[in-house]
């Protein structure tokens, strides 16, 4: 394609040279937002402007050399479009080295053809070169900015997206010295929008490659079509480099590799720092590996775990992908019973059959039953729920299995909890069955073979054996012992009472609050909703436990709330009495991550007393005998709560003597300079973590 006929993203009416837009990056948007609408380019200006500028809050656009891009995908927009300014006064972009004095504004329609995007992430790319750069600063006329801008788009579309020969490729470095002699990189970038820092992050990190003598190949996961690495690279590769701000697509390709991994600005911002750290983990046997299936040497991903730390990680992947069918399933389930009440739980007659199957199999919406159309939606909720609800054991078996020997685990895990199901082995054989399921199929899989049997491996020869392995000692040999063990304790929970019951309410509450969602909290919450299924009208001490840990877990948040914005305002920062009042909604619907900024700021003195008030209302809810048939929600599942004013009176108490508890521990016990140390690294820690906590295990 010639630069006469490459699509125009720019003509002189959006250029703008040596001029003062304003002080804030705000300020800038708008103005170039108005002046691609004034071209008639975009609708409304203002509405391009508010979707750039809210764009801007997510992640800020400038990157090292006084420059910044804003970007936005705009339903005001007609074409993509690039608007240009040089500015006489810089601005604040967020980039780390300083202010931009150049500006370009990327404009893209919803739903812009990908041809067009990809030539707007090749413009973007172009921004890491000094030359081109150096262009824009010295040109003297709107017109020759116009030039070099589609002098750049024309040489990149005529390749099809691959770099002229005074460009370096974003998918390889070229190499300058014989490959036996180099380092071999792989890695991956990729922004939320998939334009800019996408395309930028690659070029710059395939730039410090060739500076560190190495070599580099990047699969951008941008908006224009993804090219995947070839396997051979991948196989070969020395590290991997993950310079990302989302999930990184089909990350198993680099199982077992070494990784370095951080934000998508990084790789743009600090790439030789990025390649350095490449080069130490590929000499480094103990460094980070990238997660997932067993690499082709055969090397566990995880093979410098303890035995204890991954069985840790094997049960909590396995509860963590178990808690959305308990959650959904108990949400409707509870559903049902308000539209038709508890009866419809209960065997119909003797059909041996529940009253919701056996609505749902006579009735239909043309024909409905008796009782109206509300019973009859209150069945289907309830039966929704219930089917989800059994999944359950062989959630957790799977992917516990997933965990240990990535997708060929799966079927087996299922197929192990299964038979637990089958065997009344419950909870505890659907941790078993995954447990083996997971080790057959490892196992398997490390096995020597041939070449031409390696393709049916994981789709039909590990599945295939695991599953004999895994489920024939359910079978045949564990499910019955198992079986027995479960009948035991759920003896054994039916006899608690008074002070056994208070006790057992006590732990229940101070493991919610000890870690607020971590491993500890989880084992509480699995245990709890493992025993919902358990449940009926005269064994009710699931549904107790159910209520203890659902009340517990809200004390927190709502403590942290009251503390914050009643008690003892001056003893917070100002974030935190905005966070205060957003955690009074949040501990209302067992939400706990609501405490976590304060945890995270002082974890000293906000989990004790977190765990003081947990306790109690665990205690006071398995004492008066409160119930909930819904394993989420809080307050806003009252129907689902026996004895519910009971029940939310004792949340209140357990709120009001953390509350107490935290104030009193902020006036009169002060943190040493190790404790605030020690904070620093948890608050970190607990930074990190608050987006990957699902609320259901809140």
């Amino acid at each position: 394609m010639s630069a006469d006929s490459s699509p125009r993203l720019i003509s002189a009416q959006l250029v703008g040279l040596d001029e003062d837009l304003g002080a804030t990056s705000t300020e800038v948007i708008r103005v170039l937002a108005d002046r691609v609408a004034a071209t008639g380019r975009a609708a409304d200006g203002r509405a391009l402007a508010e979707d750039a500028i809210a764009r801007e809050a997510s992640v800020g656009t400038g990157v090292p050399g006084g420059i910044a891009i804003p970007h936005a995908r705009s339903a005001s927009v007609s074409e993509p479009t690039l608007a240009f300014s040089r500015l006489a006064r810089k601005v604040p972009f967020g980039a780390p080295d300083g202010d931009a004095d150049i500006v370009f504004m990327i404009a893209v329609p919803e739903g812009a053809d990908k041809d067009h995007l990809t030539v707007l992430s090749t413009l973007a790319r172009a921004l890491i070169r000094d030359d081109f750069t150096a262009a824009l600063r010295a040109a003297t006329t709107a017109d020759e900015i116009v030039r070099l801008v589609d002098h750049e788009v024309s040489g990149e579309v005529a390749e099809a997206g691959v770099g002229n020969a005074s460009r370096a490729s974003t998918a390889t470095a070229a190499p300058a010295a014989p490959a036996a002699d180099r380092k071999v990189f792989v890695g991956v970038t990729a922004c939320p929008t998939g334009i800019a820092h996408t395309y930028m992050a690659a070029d710059a990190l395939v730039a410090a490659a060739q500076r560190a003598g190495a070599e580099m190949h990047i699969e951008t996961q941008g908006s224009s079509q993804v090219e995947p690495l070839d396997p051979a690279l991948i196989a070969r590769a020395d590290a991997v480099v993950f310079a990302v701000d989302v999930d990184v697509r089909d990350r198993g390709r680099f199982a077992g590799k070494p990784l370095v991994s951080g934000p998508v600005k990084r790789g743009v911002d600090e790439p030789d720092a990025m390649i350095a750290e490449a080069v130490r983990a590929s000499e480094d046997p103990h460094a980070a590996r990238v997660q997932g299936a067993a690499a082709t040497d055969g090397e566990s991903t995880a093979k410098n775990e303890h035995f204890g730390q991954s069985l840790k990680r094997w049960l909590l992947t396995g509860v963590s992908y178990m808690i959305p069918f308990v959650a959904g399933g108990g949400l409707l389930i509870a559903l049902g019973f308000l539209l038709s009440g508890y009866q419809i739980a209960s065997t119909h007659g003797d059909d041996g059959v529940s009253n919701a199957a056996w609505t749902l199999t006579h009735s239909t919406l043309l024909n409905l039953p008796a009782e109206g159309l509300g019973y009859y939606l209150g069945a289907a909720a309830f039966q929704i729920g219930q089917v989800s609800l059994g999944f359950l054991v062989a959630a957790l078996a799977g992917y516990i299995a997933y965990a240990m020997a990535d997708r060929p685990g799966i079927a087996p895990g299922f197929v192990a909890g299964s038979i637990a199901v089958f065997m009344n082995a419950g909870f505890l054989g659907g941790l078993v069955g995954g447990l083996i399921a997971g080790a057959a199929a490892y196992w398997i899989g490390r096995i020597p073979t041939w070449r031409w049997l390696r393709g049916l491996m994981p789709v039909v020869i590990i599945p295939l054996f695991a599953s004999i392995i895994a489920s024939g000692l359910m079978l045949l040999v564990l499910g019955g012992p198992i079986a027995w063990l479960m009948t035991q304790l759920t003896g054994f929970l039916n006899s608690l009472s008074g002070a056994s019951a208070i006790l057992l309410g006590i732990i229940l509450g101070l493991m919610m609050a000890f870690d607020l969602g971590g491993p500890v909290n989880k084992v509480a919450y699995a245990f709890a909703v493992a025993g919902l299924g358990a449940g009926t009208a005269t064994n009710v001490v699931p549904f107790e436990i159910m209520a203890a840990v659902m009340g517990a877990g809200m004390v927190p948040p709502l403590a942290m709330a009251l503390a914050s914005t009643l008690f003892y305002r001056k003893g917070f920062t100002k974030p935190e009495r905005e966070n205060g009042k957003a955690a009074y909604l949040l501990g209302f619907s067992f939400i706990s991550e609501g405490a976590i900024p304060f945890a995270a700021a002082d974890p000293l003195r906000v989990i004790p007393a977190s765990m003081v008030g947990a306790a109690v209302t665990g205690a006071i809810s398995m004492a008066v005998g409160v119930t909930s048939r819904a394993p989420h929600g809080g307050v806003f599942v009252f129907f689902a709560i026996g004895n519910f004013w009971a029940w939310l009176g004792a949340v209140v108490l357990g709120a009001f003597v953390s509350a107490g508890v935290l104030v009193a521990l902020k006036k009169w016990v002060r943190r040493r300079p190790v404790d605030e140390a020690a904070a620093g690294g948890e608050a970190a820690a607990a930074a990190e973590t608050v987006g990957q906590r699902a609320p259901v295990a809140a």
